[in-house]
């Protein structure tokens, strides 16, 4: 039997507005999946950490303030340190379409764009992400 699908939604950065992570992370769960919501202000660092320490297959960041470049690559950068770059890095936000393309290259799965529908993002994430057989 393969195990659920595990996801970190977490809303790094100085952005307060995390209505979009939290309606996400419902769908997320409502589809089956365990989520894990970090809540407002997460540094990557504690994001990482909360992700290595819940056994999570990916992790899910919501972005709005437009430090998408930084935080992003700061995320996969940690991952890559702690020997934990097997995790999945996808998300969304207001993000301009050039910089999706360097995000993609700089290691990030997905980024999904305002008008992406929650079916849309639980049916990649099953495509995409894949667990230990329990």
């Amino acid at each position: 039997m393969q195990a659920r699908i595990r996801v970190v939604v977490a809303k790094p950065g100085l952005d307060g507005h995390d209505r979009g992570a939290k309606v996400v992370a419902r769908a997320l769960r409502d589809a089956g999946m365990e989520v894990v919501y970090t809540g407002l202000h997460q540094t990557p660092e504690q994001i990482v950490g909360t992700a290595i320490q819940e056994d999570a297959d990916a992790i899910g960041l919501s972005v709005l303030s437009g430090a998408h470049m930084t935080l992003f690559r700061r995320v996969i950068e940690l991952l890559a340190e702690r020997d934990a770059s097997d995790i999945v890095v996808f998300g969304g936000g207001i993000i301009p379409a050039d910089d999706i393309a360097e995000l993609e290259t700089a290691g990030v799965a997905k980024i999904f764009t305002p008008g992406a529908t929650t079916a849309s993002i639980i049916e990649w994430v099953r495509a995409n992400v894949t667990t230990p057989v329990a």
